[in-house]
């Protein structure tokens, strides 16, 4: 029987960067989930640039797709436009409770540390720092409550990003392919668990 996992969210979720479409996110999650034994069929409803306002339009067109699982990788756009907190949470929640109601497993993973973004000046890091970290407080809480899954907890992979510049594209934001290896495996514990194959 083969799973159907859609992926939704931003240019992360849809792979920009990667210097191949094999090396994006979703594949590699696929092949991740492939060494656990479940065969999957991807869709990709994330949108480059999306923020968590987005979301509803992504959402049903996934759900018009049947999935049986859902990743939603969101936040960072919330970030770089200053999105207020509570709009992009309730955006998110509101999500993430349509998919429950449709019997779909879902796993989130919120909004990243950019202050290990190299562009960012380092007098605004502790800014940005502790913007990504209020916003993904509150996406936490939310999720949570909605019945969904919270990917890369302790932030494994932002933590990485910040210590090897080579996760980073040529573009300095989006991540290089080795970067969506990292994101990708910050990611399957999660995912693991909500498909219900976790050890």
């Amino acid at each position: 029987m083969v799973t159907r996992l859609a992926v939704l969210g931003d240019s992360i979720a849809w792979g920009q960067g990667a210097a191949r479409a094999r090396d994006r996110l979703a594949p590699r999650l696929a092949d991740g989930l492939a060494l656990h034994g479940l065969e999957v069929d991807v869709g990709v409803f994330a949108v480059p640039g999306a923020r968590s306002s987005g979301l509803a339009s992504q959402v049903r067109a996934a759900l018009a797709w049947s999935p049986d699982l859902a990743v939603v990788v969101i936040g960072a756009n919330d970030l770089t436009h200053r999105a207020p907190v509570a709009d992009a949470v309730q955006a998110l929640a509101d999500a993430v409770r349509k998919l429950r109601e449709a019997d779909v497993q879902v796993v989130v993973a919120p909004a990243p540390d950019l202050s290990s973004v190299p562009h960012v000046p380092a007098f605004l890091r502790d800014a940005v720092r502790a913007a990504g970290q209020s916003l993904r407080r509150h996406q936490v809480a939310a999720v949570v409550e909605a019945g969904g899954h919270v990917a890369d907890a302790d932030q494994r992979a932002s933590r990485a990003f910040a210590g090897d510049p080579s996760l980073f594209s040529a573009d300095r934001f989006h991540p290089s392919s080795a970067g969506y290896a990292v994101i990708a495996d910050a990611l399957l514990p999660a995912l693991l668990v909500a498909a219900d194959l976790s050890p």
